[in-house]
C-alpha cells in the first residue's frame, strides 16, 4: 500500500534520504520503542522519533513535573508544574504527532514489572540517572533480545552506546558490577548543562532509527564520550568480554 500523502508531506526530508526512503519510512512506522525515564534524556529522544512517525513509543515515569526540571526537560512547559510527568509528556507527543501511538505508563520500572513493561518493543532508550536500573534494563534486554540504547550525563560530559545488539557487548561488558551506593557523584547534587541531555538524548533517537533501518553504523562496540565544555566528541570501542557476569562464555 503506498503511504498517504499527509505522511509524504509530513516525512519528505527524510523520505529523500536514500539510506532511508518509502521503504525504510514503512519500517520506522512499524516500529514500537521504549522509553524508560521522561527527563533531559528522554525528553528529546521521544519529541525526535514522535517526529520521525515512529509506530509506538511507550514512555515509563512516575515522577511529577518540577520547576527544576524545565531547564532541560523540554517535554515540559511552565504550566506543566506539578502534574505527572507521564500526562505531560502524552499531551504533548500526541500534539506533536497525532499519528504515533502514544502510551503512558506512569509506574516506577523495577525488576518485577520489567519484563512486562520491555517484551512488547523492539527498542529500549535509556533515560534514566542510576545504576541499578541500567542493570535491571541489562537483564531483561539480554533476555528478552531486544538492543538496548545506552546513555548518561553529568555536568558538561555524556556517553551514548549501543548493547545487546547482533551479539555485541552488553553494559556489564562495560560496567561488570554495580558502584557501590553514593561512591558515584549524581548530576542532581553536582549540575549540569541544559542543552547536553539535548545533544546526547537526540543521538539516541538518531541510534534508533539507525537500528530500524538496519544501518551498518549502529554504534555497537563503540562508545561515544561528549565533553561540551571542550566541544570534543570521541568514540572507543568495546569489545564482548568473556568474563562477563551477564553474557559471558558461561552463561552463552
Amino acid at each position: 500500500m503506498p503511504p498517504k500523502k499527509t505522511d509524504l508531506e509530513r516525512y519528505h526530508r527524510q523520505i529523500i534520504l536514500p539510506e532511508i526512503g518509502e521503504k525504510g519510512q514503512k519500517k520506522i512506522s512499524r516500529s514500537k520503542i521504549l522509553i524508560i525515564g521522561a527527563g533531559g534524556l528522554g525528553s528529546p529522544a521521544a519529541l525526535y522519533l514522535t517526529a520521525a512517525g515512529a509506530g509506538e513509543i511507550g514512555v515509563v515515569d512516575n515522577d511529577k513535573v518540577d520547576i527544576s526540571n524545565l531547564q532541560r526537560q523540554v517535554l515540559y512547559e511552565n504550566d506543566d508544574q506539578g502534574m505527572d510527568k507521564i500526562e505531560a509528556a502524552v499531551k504533548r507527543l500526541v500534539k506533536l504527532n497525532p499519528d504515533v501511538k502514544i502510551i503512558g505508563i506512569n509506574e516506577r520500572f523495577s525488576d518485577k514489572n520489567a519484563e512486562k513493561m520491555i517484551k512488547r518493543y523492539n527498542i529500549i532508550i535509556d533515560g534514566t540517572d542510576n545504576y541499578e536500573t541500567r542493570y535491571i534494563i541489562n537483564k531483561y534486554s539480554l533476555k528478552l533480545k531486544i538492543p538496548y540504547i545506552y546513555a548518561s550525563v553529568y555536568k558538561f560530559e555524556g556517553q551514548v552506546s549501543v548493547f545487546n545488539y547482533k551479539n555485541g557487548p552488553c553494559y556489564q561488558c562495560l560496567y561488570p558490577e554495580i558502584p557501590e551506593k553514593d561512591s558515584v557523584p549524581r548530576a542532581a547534587d553536582q549540575g549540569i548543562l541544559g542543552p547536553l541531555p539535548g545533544v546526547v538524548g537526540a543521538i539516541q533517537a538518531a541510534e534508533a532509527i539507525k537500528i530500524i533501518l538496519e544501518n551498518k553504523f549502529v554504534m555497537s562496540g563503540k562508545i561515544l564520550l561528549i565533553d561540551l565544555m571542550k566541544t570534543d566528541f570521541r568514540t572507543l570501542n568495546i569489545e564482548r568480554d568473556d568474563e562477563c557476569p551477564a553474557c559471558g562464555k558461561e552463561i552463552r
